[in-house]
């Protein structure tokens, strides 16, 4: 296990933190980020339609566009078990039957990679680059970080740790897979929270969640929420966070932040293996000690 503590913008504890590791699904973070930085910039419009479907950028990032997603396909798992060549966007979004919505936008709730495929998209045509150059250009550079990268092939993720995975094509995330140190990760998100890339007003649009019913067994969260890009809402030991959790084949990532009174504290954790549920607890764990939560009423 590897992990990286900041508290009140400051980093405290960190073993493992400059080892480079997938961020799996927290790319959906920062593709978000940028996306809104395209928003701040006055290039975009969160409430626009966007040229892949009736649905708005908002509705992209807050996985309520009425979109399937690959993950749903026995086929896609089984192919990425087999170590196949990845199929291309066009195959995979035949395979699911992409362009016939699962309900109307807006109208309800389904966690969608394809969603985010279609936000790199928009970012890459409203920018006129290469989705890493965009990512680094609009969001990475800005907070001060030089040592991120899209991985793109097997061969870019030379170096890289990829837990109990002996390979792994990066091809299968079609929204692109962002490899880079831990510490990058959490200093990324503990700066955009910090409001280091947002104005207040698109902070507060990225932390508008739409609630997700209850506790989730196996799982720390009490009254999960999703906002843009944003895992959100309350955990164990009366916190609440934001940030996102990312799992792929061989390990996870949970990169988190939460407020406490005055002060702020940010935790990532990357582990081998499957298991988010204790991915994401480590984490809870983590920041509890920081705000010394067990020693107070929560």
């Amino acid at each position: 296990m590897f992990f990286s503590l900041i508290s009140n913008g400051t980093p405290v504890q960190q073993e493992g933190h400059d080892v480079v590791v997938p961020w799996w699904s927290f790319t959906k973070t920062v593709l978000s980020a940028t996306a809104l930085s395209l928003v701040r910039d006055g290039l975009i419009r969160l409430d626009d339609t966007v040229p892949e479907g009736p649905f708005t950028l908002r509705q992209l990032l807050r996985h309520e566009a009425g979109l399937a997603d690959y993950g749903e396909l026995a086929e896609y798992h089984a192919a990425v078990a087999r170590e196949d060549s990845p199929w291309s966007p066009d195959e995979m979004l035949q395979r699911l039957d992409a362009s016939r919505l699962r309900y109307e936008p807006g109208a309800g709730w389904r966690y969608s990679n394809v969603g985010y495929m279609y936000v790199a998209r928009l970012i890459e045509r409203v920018t006129g680059l290469a989705l890493e150059e965009a990512l680094m250009q609009q969001a990475l550079a800005p907070m001060g970080l030089s040592r991120v990268r899209v991985a793109k092939t097997q061969a870019d993720l030379d170096g890289v740790h990829m837990g109990a995975a002996s390979t792994y094509d990066p091809g299968w995330v079609y929204h692109g897979l962002l490899v880079g140190p831990l510490s990058e990760a959490l200093i990324f998100l503990d700066r955009l929270m910090a409001g280091h890339l947002l104005s207040d007003s698109l902070l507060q649009e990225m932390q508008t969640a739409r609630t997700l019913g209850g506790p989730i067994p196996g799982r720390p969260w009490t009254s999960p929420g999703y906002g843009l890009g944003l895992m959100q809402g309350g955990v164990d030991k009366g916190l609440t966070v934001c940030g996102h959790t990312g799992a792929g084949p061989g390990s996870v990532v949970a990169i988190y932040r939460c407020a406490y009174g005055t002060d702020t504290a940010s935790c990532a954790v990357f582990r081998e293996g499957p298991d988010e549920g204790s991915t994401e607890a480590e984490v809870v764990k983590r920041l509890s000690a920081i705000f010394k939560l067990d020693m107070r009423e929560v």
